[in-house]
């Protein structure tokens, strides 16, 4: 065990450094294009959804119960 403490597991704490900085430093590799950040487009305004009424009428009724709760009166 003290083996694997003072030779392998330094060994395995130096490899991963090593491999995070090579790949953090390949971007000096990389064409200039590929290095500027990526490009923003504008999006479209989504399309609304009709809106539903307040009392949930065109709601299922096992789902109106959901969001509303159950009703006063018995149905």
């Amino acid at each position: 065990m003290a083996f694997f403490r003072a030779y392998i597991a330094p060994l395995f704490i130096v490899l991963i450094f090593v491999v995070a900085m090579v790949a953090v430093s390949a971007r000096i590799f990389l064409p200039s294009d590929m290095m500027a950040p990526a490009p923003v487009e504008t999006l479209e305004q989504p399309i609304q959804a009709p809106e539903v009424s307040s009392a949930g009428d065109s709601l299922p009724p096992g789902i109106s119960m959901l969001l509303h709760g159950q009703p006063d009166y018995p149905v």
